[in-house]
């Protein structure tokens, strides 16, 4: 028997919203259940498949927790504001808020005709002036506790859809959507100050019914570590400060990278005498997203500065600087220490550039690749003062001296 599904499919989804079949009641004597999916952006396009994809899985648990009793709220709503609608609304002269309702329209005749069981009398849309007064007083709360701040960031910035793109939005230097030149661009932004709850958010994954495995990319993805702020100095004066979890082996640093959005490059333009291939790097580095300048197998590439160095904090001694795309400003301080002795990046970098390599803590062979020494029972050599002393020992020590 042929399965007439244009026919049976809308007769009984008419029915379940008729008879508010998905509909979460205020019934308080029944267990609660809450199933979130992610809210899609409606745009002109309509649903690709990894909507259906993620909605089915949640809502066949959705309609199981239904048949065991529990109170189910499974609701559905638009993320809606976005600078693609207003391109197109600009583009076609037609407001963006008709535009907006248009998409909307369309993405939910799509997903009521998937038959997905969510409930409509919940849903929401960002571009209500109902909803997104809370998230305007909620801001505004942030503000005031001083969690919310203006900075300038680097950005993927699509030269054709004039709009900010995230990292997985970027394709071999091209807009996933439209195929334009992306290039990076200092924007001045609000930020919010999540940094601040970073070990409430990764203590607090121990009391949350999630499985394992995303919270350890959860715990990876915030990325604690515990480490040390070090101030070298620039040859011109300028403190070069870096972050390490590592600062036993600084007697190891035998160079630095900066990276090639960090406002000192500017502000030493006249003070580089090969400024022109320190700029024409940073152009080149512009036009890659941050995925591709962090793979770690990627060819290691940059460009020694000529006119400043660093001063090495411990032993005086003048250290050269390069900018490498490695390095992002977002994250740390954009300068970072090289100690090629004991990182494998770093001992690439220092095999490509033809920079000394220095083991400073015993149990390595530096001549064939870089020894990360874990146990804190090794022992450092070549490292001044702290020679003779544990890992575990050192670390304090240089701690103190820095």
């Amino acid at each position: 028997m042929k399965h007439e599904f244009k026919e049976i499919e809308p007769k009984w989804q008419k029915k379940w919203e008729e008879a508010h079949v998905f509909h979460a009641e205020n019934d308080y004597t029944k267990p609660k259940y809450y199933a979130l999916v992610e809210f899609p952006y409606p745009s002109g396009q309509g649903l690709h498949v990894g909507h259906p994809r993620s909605y089915t899985a949640l809502d066949i648990v959705a309609r199981k927790r239904r048949m065991q009793g529990y109170n189910v709220l499974y609701p559905m709503g638009w993320d809606a504001f976005g600078l693609p609608t207003e391109n197109f609304a600009i583009k076609n002269h037609i407001h963006p808020e008709i535009v907006t309702a248009q998409n909307v329209a369309h993405f939910k005749a799509q997903l009521k005709s998937l038959g997905l069981s969510f409930d409509w009398d919940r849903e929401i849309n960002t571009t209500d002036p109902g909803y997104y007064k809370w998230t305007q007083w909620i801001f505004l709360q942030l503000f005031k506790k001083g969690l919310a701040y203006k900075a300038s960031m680097p950005v993927n910035w699509c030269t054709s859809c004039k709009c900010v793109l995230a990292n997985e939005e970027v394709v071999e230097g091209v807009c996933e959507r439209c195929g334009s030149e992306v290039i990076r661009k200092e924007k001045s932004q609000w930020m919010l100050a999540i940094t601040k709850y970073a070990n409430r958010l990764i203590d607090d994954l121990d009391d949350v019914d999630y499985i394992e495995r995303v919270k350890i990319q959860q715990r990876n993805w915030i990325g604690r570590s515990e480490g040390t702020e070090v101030d070298f100095t620039a040859t011109n004066g300028d403190k070069l400060t870096v972050y390490t979890t590592r600062c036993d082996t600084l007697f190891g640093v035998t160079y630095m990278v900066i990276s090639p959005e960090h406002p000192y490059l500017a502000q030493w333009k006249d003070q580089l005498t090969n400024w022109d291939a320190v700029e024409d790097y940073r152009q080149e580095a512009a036009r890659k997203s941050d995925f591709e300048r962090g793979e770690l197998n990627k060819e290691k590439t940059g460009v020694r500065l000529e006119g400043i160095e660093a001063v090495h904090p411990v032993t005086g001694k003048h250290i050269p600087i390069f900018v490498s795309d490695y390095v992002l400003m977002g994250y740390g301080t954009g300068i970072v220490m090289g100690v090629p002795g004991h990182d494998q990046r770093d001992w690439e970098f220092a095999k490509k550039f033809g920079l000394p390599i220095i083991e400073v803590v015993a149990g390595g062979d530096v001549t064939k690749e870089a020894f990360v020494a874990k146990d804190d029972s090794a022992v450092m050599v070549n490292s001044g003062f702290l020679n003779g002393m544990t890992v575990k020992e050192a670390i304090p020590a240089m701690k103190k001296y820095v």
